[in-house]
């Protein structure tokens, strides 16, 4: 039997991925044929709505996919879960309080209040008996840790056993510390490393976003797993960029 992507994530496989900003489905269909374990579509940051989930999970055929949503929206966690994601990614989590709702909407009773309805991840009917069986097992729900706020709640967050990882944003967290952009301060860096540990003491995986493979690989030798390399927008400027100065400099 294939593996869902949340018994990798649980048995520490390192997973690496890269953020799709575009609603493009050639380009989903692009990057999911590189040999990336996951895709990171970007609902909150980019530039559209929960329409056009489908198509992008259809390119990515077999190449699992975490949907980050514009927070803890319980319109959202349905639409993007029944899509057939096999999981959420959730920003601009403060309180241990919206830890609880997350779950409570993406999993089905007993473990949560998730609601009952027909979409593509069960075949749009056809499978819905097998997919609830499932479905508290395979979901992954992924919370990021981004804000002061989060910090201050980070052990309980971490202890609750349906919450898969804690994804850090380097970025926001940077800006919420007071320190915009720069990740390598050290207010940031402890800040890290606070994430860190309440993760690995409760045996919870940790994940992190870098724009490029270079940001990433540190935090891959400290026992991160659920890697974002790169932004799709970036590689087409990088490459572009890289051609073009070739070509004016021949």
């Amino acid at each position: 039997m294939k593996k869902s992507f949340r018994s990798k994530l649980l048995a520490n496989e390192t997973l690496i991925g890269t953020l799709v900003a575009t609603p493009c489905s050639e380009i989903v269909e692009s990057l999911a044929s590189l040999g990336f374990d996951w895709l990171f579509i970007d609902a909150e940051h980019g530039a559209f709505g929960p329409e056009q989930i489908v198509p992008l999970l259809q390119a990515a055929h077999d190449c699992p996919c975490l949907v980050r949503i514009p927070g803890p929206d319980e319109a959202w966690i349905k639409k993007v879960l029944d899509a057939g994601a096999a999981g959420i990614i959730v920003p601009q989590i403060n309180s241990i309080e919206q830890a609880h709702s997350v779950i409570n909407f993406a999993k089905y009773p007993p473990l949560g209040k998730r609601g009952v309805g027909l979409g593509r991840a069960h075949g749009y009917g056809k499978d819905f008996a097998s997919y609830l069986e499932s479905a508290n097992d395979d979901t992954v729900i992924v919370l990021q840790a981004e804000t002061q706020a989060v910090l201050d709640c980070i052990d309980d967050i971490a202890a609750l056993d349906p919450v898969d990882a804690i994804l850090i944003g380097p970025y926001d967290l940077s800006a919420s510390l007071g320190h915009m952009g720069e990740i390598t301060h050290p207010d940031v860096q402890n800040a890290i490393q606070s994430v860190k540990k309440a993760c690995d003491n409760q045996s919870t995986q940790l994940g992190i976003f870098g724009v490029s493979a270079e940001n990433v690989t540190p935090y891959k030798a400290l026992g991160f797993t659920l890697l974002t390399m790169g932004v799709d927008t970036i590689f087409l400027q990088s490459a572009a960029t890289k051609e073009l100065e070739t070509l004016r400099n021949a």
